[in-house]
């Protein structure tokens, strides 16, 4: 193995290219007192959060390495866990060095989206157990690959939607999947985010600075020139589309309905419980930002499945229910015997009568005696606990059932992009029109290509 980098060796230089592909997954071997031995991989956003909460777990793991293409963050992370352990850990900018250190046990993936899946696999590969963020895929294909690299290496692969380890949903959806409120026929998902949703100004070719390693940092996408903002934006961060508003652009990210949007989706899907879509109706635009971002900022999505079934999907990042206490993202699943708000509980279709005899009040149904006690188990919790039972049971969810979860999400954009209704083969994950199967995969960089065979 390549001697970990560090701050000082690093800045400004060039990881050299190790190939992960073809690894031999080996046996997880817990670390010492029996703690799982973690390396974050990204985290100047949501992988911050899984650092400083790993921290608090001393009993289950500790971190022995960390991972991120910007010296700048990297330096801080080792700050922080070193003051929290009292040990430095590995600092590697290459994630492909970072996979052939065999003391990681587990890794966590918070890189951009078009990493996800190909930081995954290669986890697998490496025999190393992942818990990736969401969305499970910045594609269908590669979607498809990682639950193929879950299964051979007997990974533990644990998908960032934490909403799966709510002990309400879980009492809840059981009693759906079982017939509480009748037959499922439509299912509704919303994300309503305007407060950081803004305009994310326009952009100009330039340099990255230093600290970024912008070969590093665009992986499997297509070489593009480094961006920064322009006007009142440029100093809104380090360049374009690095670190958050990648979201925005079809390279990396996957728009707003992959962003926050995932979180509800994969609920959606959850209680919906009819796999995947025959058909996709979506459109929208960009509106009211004059920006450079590509993604709609209002999109909305009809998904209809073999039984005639719908599951509905709005964004909109101009505004929110939240002036009408209505909340900026929730579900509701309408059964054949009452409807199911989640955060509000369960309600018959009966209107009832408040005291000056207006319509319009529901009737909401109580939990029955016998139902399923509610869950209680932290996402890292459950993530560690599967690492040590070896068993995909004891997650939250399966790697199929998060890929089928991102793939509505590719199936909206591919509609939206196209700007028509879509027919979808669930058998073979391909769209009718062989014309539209473009957007089931990429070209990928050489040296970053996800596998075709894992």
């Amino acid at each position: 193995m390549n001697p970990p980098i560090t701050r000082r060796t690093f800045l400004g230089s060039t990881a050299a290219a190790v190939i992960v592909a073809g690894m031999k997954a080996q046996g997880t071997v817990i670390g010492a007192n029996n703690r799982i031995r973690v390396c974050t991989l990204g985290f100047h956003g949501q992988g911050g959060s899984h650092i400083n909460d790993i921290l608090k777990m001393k009993s289950d793991a500790e971190y022995v390495a960390l991972c991120d293409v910007d010296s700048d963050v990297l330096a801080k992370g080792a700050a922080t866990v070193t003051k929290a352990q009292g040990k430095a850990p590995k600092l590697y900018r290459d994630v492909r060095e970072a996979m052939q250190d065999k003391e990681i046990d587990a890794i966590t993936i918070a890189m951009p989206n078009h990493w996800h899946s190909l930081a995954a696999i290669w986890g697998c590969q490496a025999g190393k157990d992942v818990y990736v963020e969401k969305p499970f895929s910045h594609n269908i294909y590669e979607g498809r690959q990682l639950v193929a690299a879950a299964e051979k290496y007997q990974r533990i692969v644990q998908h960032g939607t934490q909403s799966r380890c709510n002990g309400t949903l879980i009492r809840d959806m059981k009693l759906m999947h079982d017939g509480f409120i009748g037959d499922i026929v439509e299912s509704r998902g919303y994300v309503y985010k305007n407060g950081n949703r803004g305009s994310i100004g326009k952009a100009a070719p330039g340099s990255a600075p230093a600290n970024i390693d912008w070969n590093l940092w665009q992986g499997p996408a297509p070489e593009r020139t480094y961006e920064i903002k322009t006007g009142n934006f440029a100093k809104a961060q380090p360049g374009m589309w690095v670190h958050y508003d990648w979201h925005y652009n079809w390279l990396y990210g996957n728009g707003e309905i992959g962003n926050q949007g995932v979180h509800q989706m994969d609920i959606a899907c959850w209680g919906h419980n009819r796999g995947m879509p025959l058909r996709v109706h979506s459109a929208g635009g960009r509106f009211g930002y004059g920006d450079d971002g590509q993604t709609p900022s209002t999109q909305a999505t009809t998904f209809s499945y073999a039984d005639g079934t719908i599951l509905t999907f709005e964004v909109r990042s101009l505004g929110s229910f939240e002036e009408a206490n209505g909340g900026n993202c929730g579900n509701s699943f309408f059964g054949t015997k009452g409807f199911y708000v989640v955060g509000k509980g369960f309600f018959s279709y009966k209107e009832g009568k408040d005291e000056d005899g207006k319509s319009g009040a529901r009737d909401q149904i109580p939990i029955p005696a016998g139902a399923p006690k509610e869950q209680k188990a932290d996402k890292w919790q459950r993530w560690f606990t599967a690492i040590r039972s070896r068993k995909n049971s004891d997650l939250p969810m399966q790697p199929l059932e998060a890929h089928h979860s991102a793939a509505h999400i590719h199936i909206a954009n591919a509609a939206f992009r196209e700007k028509r209704s879509l027919e979808f083969d669930p058998k073979t994950e391909q769209f009718k029109d062989p014309s539209v199967n473009r957007y089931l995969t990429r070209e990928y960089r050489k040296g970053f290509e996800v596998p075709t065979v894992v």
